[in-house]
């Protein structure tokens, strides 16, 4: 039984790319981001340049280092920035909302209270290979209550990789290393929000048109608080099928594996554009970040029109952290 398993699992490996070899993706650097494009369409973009803010709205909850949007297959945006309840929500990302830094609190998360933040620094690496296009970045977590040259409380070197799926999928690697050179290291806080990778969904999608599974079954109702290994966002598109979304994944290395969820409750803002799910592992205990020493999240998205089946979603995870 053992080994018909590794050679199923094995099998559903080999089949992420049939059909998908002549799959292409590249990258587009402009003047404030880097596109991915899967046969030259884009499907994600990773902002460089600060993203302005609406007309009226504080200038500190103006950033960068973030992807949006992430588009389906199709090109169906899922993503959303800046949303009126919310101006510090970015696509996809990753801030701490506490840590203890020299005895002080520092929140990484809310812009608007101007403690701190994290912006791109600079580009590390840039591959296209085998299909593939890989983007290496640098991220600082800036403590803005810290003097001028001690203000970079955490370097973080993100790595996204974008290739080709089955059935024209496409798979998103999402990985954050975290180091600091803080004499006494940072206490990432227990916290119900902070870290791992947050999810701000479009806003047409709400109560009455997405859904979220978890590989624990749990659903929309009863996902908060609880731990995973995968979450299954899908909603309302204009695709033929009429649906898409996003499979995330947390890979069994990560702190605090499964990993504790943030997923916003069914009624928040009327049921509207309210779909914020994050992976949080610092939601129950606090994460001890060390001078000189190295410290991995390791994401992976699968982004589909469609359905995609509890079966295939755990395949898909599987495949992640064989």
């Amino acid at each position: 039984m053992r080994f018909k398993r590794i050679l199923l699992l094995f099998l559903f490996s080999l089949s992420l790319f049939a059909g998908s070899v002549a799959q292409q993706v590249s990258l587009r650097e402009t003047s404030t981001g880097v596109e991915f494009l899967l046969d030259g369409k884009q499907v994600l973009r990773y902002q460089t340049a600060k993203a302005a803010v609406p007309s009226g709205v504080k200038e500190a909850y103006s950033k960068s280092g973030f992807i949006h949007p992430i588009q389906s297959p199709s090109g169906q945006i899922l993503s959303r920035i800046q949303p009126e309840d919310h101006y510090h929500h970015y696509g996809i990302w990753g801030p701490w909302a506490r840590a203890t830094i020299g005895g002080k609190e520092v929140d990484f998360w809310n812009l608007g209270d101007e403690k701190g933040r994290v912006d791109f620094s600079r580009i590390l690496s840039k591959k296209q290979a085998g299909g593939a296009a890989e983007l290496k970045v640098r991220q600082n977590h800036l403590d803005l209550k810290a003097t001028k040259e001690n203000q970079i409380a955490m370097e973080e070197d993100l790595r996204i990789k974008v290739k080709p799926a089955d059935k024209g999928r496409y798979l998103v690697e999402y990985t954050s290393t975290l180091r600091t050179q803080i004499p006494g290291g940072i206490l990432l806080d227990d916290y119900h929000y902070g870290g791992g990778i947050g999810f701000r969904a479009t806003e047409v999608w709400g109560d009455a048109n997405s859904s979220i599974l978890t590989s624990e079954g749990k659903t929309r109702a009863s996902a908060d608080g609880s731990s995973a290994r995968w979450i299954l966002v899908t909603g309302q598109s204009e695709h033929p099928s009429g649906k898409s979304g996003i499979l995330f994944m947390s890979h069994t290395n990560n702190q605090s594996h499964p990993e504790p969820l943030r997923v916003w409750p069914l009624g928040q803002y009327e049921g509207k554009g309210n779909v914020f799910i994050e992976f949080c592992p610092i939601r129950y205990n606090s994460w001890e970040i060390q001078p000189g020493q190295r410290y991995i999240l390791s994401y992976r998205m699968l982004v589909f029109d469609g359905e995609l089946s509890v079966q295939e979603a755990e395949n898909y995870w599987k495949s992640f952290v064989k």
